[in-house]
């Protein structure tokens, strides 16, 4: 059960123009995560507009949600795997790649480049400084800025994955 309720736009205490912008901007009906941040509905407001930005950028697609999963299988987090399964199958994620990212760095599904990626978030997710070896791998196909933007990235999504843990969002009814 959430720690905090999820607030719904019928709730009287609900920033309707921020339900507004959920419904334009996301899935309706509205993620628990978003519903639960909606108790800080300026902090939210940035969040949305983070996440955006994100998905906007130059890295990637594929490569991006590569790494959200990664980050998801190493912090155990079902909320964000179950999420971005859906996401990495648009950006060309195979469904038997989506089995294999545990094990990404044994699998022949993945090609250097995306076990570079991963392996990357995989260790500055568990070990948050990231070695060079790592490092160098990455940026063997990534330009700075996409380097810059896959850091983000992992760590946004870490934050992420800590919040959902904290506040204990639940996996919604669709995502089981």
């Amino acid at each position: 059960m959430a720690r905090v309720r999820y607030l719904q736009r019928s709730h009287t205490d609900a920033d309707q123009a921020l339900f507004d912008r959920l419904e334009r901007e996301r899935k309706v009906p509205t993620a628990n995560i978003f519903s639960a941040l909606a108790h800080a509905p300026q902090v939210l407001d940035g969040f949305i507009s983070y996440a955006n930005t994100l998905r906007g950028s130059k890295l990637s697609p594929k490569l991006r949600e590569l790494a959200i999963l990664t980050v998801g299988h190493c912090t155990g987090s079902a909320y964000e795997i179950a999420h971005h399964q859906s996401h990495g199958l648009k950006a060309g994620i195979s469904a038997e790649q989506l089995k294999a990212v545990p094990d990404f760095e044994s699998s022949a599904l993945f090609d250097d480049e995306e076990r570079a990626v991963m392996a990357l978030a995989r260790e500055s997710t568990l070990k948050v400084d990231v070695s060079e070896p790592t490092w160098r791998k990455a940026a063997a196909f990534l330009s700075e800025r996409e380097l810059v933007e896959l850091v983000l990235t992992i760590g946004w999504y870490n934050s992420g994955v800590r919040i959902m843990g904290a506040l204990a969002i639940e996996l919604e009814d669709g995502y089981r």
